[in-house]
């Protein structure tokens, strides 16, 4: 019973995985064609590589500018949303015996009903009021945006670390700072990967954000230039898929790297 189980489930598997393998060759064989061969089967492989789709990409989106600005969104958002969201869930869980950090804690969880769409332009007049309408102002809403679902998955985590480790630090005389610091902080490190993860693609792939917020053209992020490709009556498909290509290269090593981390923290935040 139980090997045929597994032979259902490897067969499922196979079969869910060529939604993202299907889609996968399709770019990468359409950013290897030429503009003529795109009116066959967008699957046929291409007769004739051109490999100046990668070139003409990095020369008309700015790449290396557009990629340290990306760069920068990323690695500040990750940063600052690992030290601060940590902090404020650690709070959380250890005080959800108080009615204000019981109710504190109901009020973020309900900001994930709410849509972007409603606080769009708000934010987008307030962000310019402030000066914010630059990669600062980016890295701090997806520090705030992200904050929601970080201390849900943050809090049931901390929950299950015991409280005798702390006690016990704090009866050798440590503080509550040095307490998080020293024992809660390096025990959410599976937690740390998940949530660098998952913060690092949303900064790097959001394309609706910097939209609304950045206003000079040197601060663009890599979608934002991307839609350079989009023109008013037809898309240079072949050189945009080859810029997709690049954007997606980073993310992919650091998953590589990182997965074993991320897949620790989504096992041990399900049983825990």
């Amino acid at each position: 019973m139980r090997s045929k189980t597994n032979w259902w489930l490897t067969a499922l598997l196979a079969v869910l995985s060529l939604t993202v393998l299907i889609p996968l060759y399709f770019v990468v064989v359409t950013a290897l064609k030429t503009p003529d061969q795109l009116g066959g089967s967008g699957f046929a492989l291409p007769t004739e590589v051109r490999w100046e789709n990668f070139a003409d990409a990095w020369r008309m989106t700015n790449f290396p500018r557009a990629a340290l600005n990306s760069a920068l969104v990323t690695v500040g958002a990750v940063v600052l949303t690992l030290l601060t969201n940590s902090m404020v869930a650690y709070a959380i869980a250890r005080n959800r015996h108080r009615r204000f950090f019981r109710i504190l804690f109901i009020y973020f969880v309900s900001a994930l009903f709410v849509p972007f769409p409603i606080l769009m332009l708000p934010v987008a007049k307030q962000t310019a009021f402030l000066g914010l309408d630059n990669q600062a102002g980016l890295i701090l809403l997806y520090v705030v945006y992200g904050l929601s679902f970080n201390i849900f998955i943050f809090t049931a985590y901390i929950r299950s670390i015991p409280r005798e480790l702390e006690e016990a630090a704090v009866i050798d005389g440590a503080s509550t700072w040095t307490v998080f610091w020293r024992i809660i902080f390096p025990l959410l490190m599976p937690m740390n990967a998940t949530v660098g993860i998952l913060t690092c693609l949303w900064a790097w792939n959001d394309f609706l954000l910097p939209l609304v917020i950045v206003s000079a053209p040197e601060a663009a992020t890599l979608p934002l230039v991307q839609h350079a490709f989009q023109g008013t009556f037809q898309t240079n498909y072949t050189v945009a898929f080859a810029s997709y290509l690049m954007a997606m290269a980073p993310l992919l090593i650091v998953y590589v790297f990182a997965q074993r981390w991320v897949i620790s923290g989504v096992t041990q935040g399900a049983v825990k």
